[in-house]
């Protein structure tokens, strides 16, 4: 190429270049929106084509709401809560999430059971120092509580009415509230589940016995439950060791040691647990239902999630890690219920669920031949084998 014809591709490469329209700062918003907008649509598909693969799950567990109609015995509601936790820890490790989620670092766990210590502490020392709480708590975790319910049903709607094209049924603002809120259209989807997330809250909060409401606290305790799931990630597998590890001592000596946990579980109520009508007895009882608390869904349940990320990447040749965990979880969850139904007292269910479910990853892991991977593992592998 002669010099001249050089030149002249140069000069008329940079008038192209000049000539690209520069783009301004609110365009660059506007681009960003639309962006972020279409991003949280191709999360919403899928979560939608998730719920639909799990369908079965979610169904049982909608019947299992029916089963306090058949009674109150007492091997009902072991089956009833057994049933919720096993399925629900299920479905939240196979849950898809839009955001990717906060991970807990180890020093988090490590401090962890001193965090939840204080908490449940200080809960107590207002109880017994004629301070209730009660209500104040309750209303935090009951409208944080509408707040996951339109969260975890939008894919649940979605999946009710498949003809309905979701994707673009919005609702225009006023020009005044989009103003106000930064936004000039609401999806249809969200603004339904949002209004039966309220309706949760104000049923709850309706001045009548407990006995009579007891499935709402237990439908809001189960939608903050899914959604801890997908917003919290373990990291790796050595944090998530350490968590179980230090909040298999915090529950065992909060549940044997003192009264504070079964003092601040009966005393404080809010939907943080699961509750089932206690069976009829001649002998008047001081709590009338059955206990099986969140955090024995949630923090087993994290762990079982982050085995599913294992199974994404180490793709184990012989057992999942994910169903080995799932499995363990149930185990475990029976043990607890034996020993309760041997011993007639409460028991820290973490006692036998961490055992299980670490014992068992490192099992799994030794018969695959990936003890030092899934000892080792954190979620920046799985990134990295992405990339690769």
């Amino acid at each position: 190429i002669s010099t001249s014809t050089a030149r002249s591709l140069f000069f008329n490469n940079n008038q192209g270049i000049q000539k690209q329209p520069i783009e301004t700062e609110e365009e660059k918003q506007k681009r960003l929106k639309l962006e972020r907008l279409a991003e949280i649509e191709a999360g919403e598909i899928r979560r939608q084509q998730r719920v639909s693969e799990d369908k079965l799950g979610y169904l049982f567990l909608f019947a299992l709401q029916f089963l306090p109609l058949v009674g109150s015995d007492r091997y009902l509601s072991i089956a009833y809560f057994f049933g919720l936790a096993v399925t629900t820890v299920y479905l939240g490790g196979r849950q898809e999430v839009i955001d990717a989620p906060e991970k807990v670092t180890k020093q988090n766990a490590l401090y962890a059971p001193v965090g939840a210590s204080l908490a449940i502490g200080g809960l107590y020392f207002l109880l017994k120092n004629g301070l209730d709480p009660t209500s104040l708590y309750a209303v935090g975790v009951t409208v944080f509580g509408a707040l996951c319910i339109s969260d975890i049903g939008v894919p649940l709607l979605r999946n009710l009415f498949p003809t309905v094209d979701f994707g673009t049924a919005e609702i225009e603002l006023p020009e005044e509230i989009a103003k106000k809120l930064d936004v000039d259209r609401l999806p249809i989807d969200g603004l339904i589940t949002l209004g039966l997330g309220l309706l949760c809250t104000v049923v709850y909060w309706r001045p009548v016995a407990l006995e009579n409401k007891f499935l709402i606290s237990n439908a809001i305790a189960w939608a903050l439950g899914m959604v801890s799931l997908g917003a919290i990630s373990l990291g790796s597998f050595q944090t998530g060791a350490i968590l179980l590890a230090g909040l298999f001592c915090y529950d065992i000596f909060w549940v044997f040691g003192t009264d504070v946990m079964m003092t601040v579980a009966t005393k404080v109520e809010a939907p943080i647990k699961f509750l089932y009508t206690a069976p009829p007895s001649d002998t008047p009882k001081d709590y009338p239902f059955s206990v099986l608390g969140l955090g024995d869904v949630v923090i087993p349940g994290l762990f079982v999630r982050f085995m599913a990320k294992v199974d994404e990447v180490l793709q184990p040749k012989n057992l999942s890690y994910f169903t080995t965990a799932t499995f363990a979880y149930g185990a475990g969850l029976a043990a607890c219920f034996g020993a309760n139904e041997m011993f007639q007292n409460g028991q820290p269910a973490l006692l036998y669920l961490d055992p299980s479910l670490v014992g068992s990853a490192l099992a799994c892991a030794a018969v695959n031949n990936q003890l030092s991977e899934v000892w080792e593992f954190e979620e920046s592998s799985e990134e990295k084998v992405e990339e690769a």
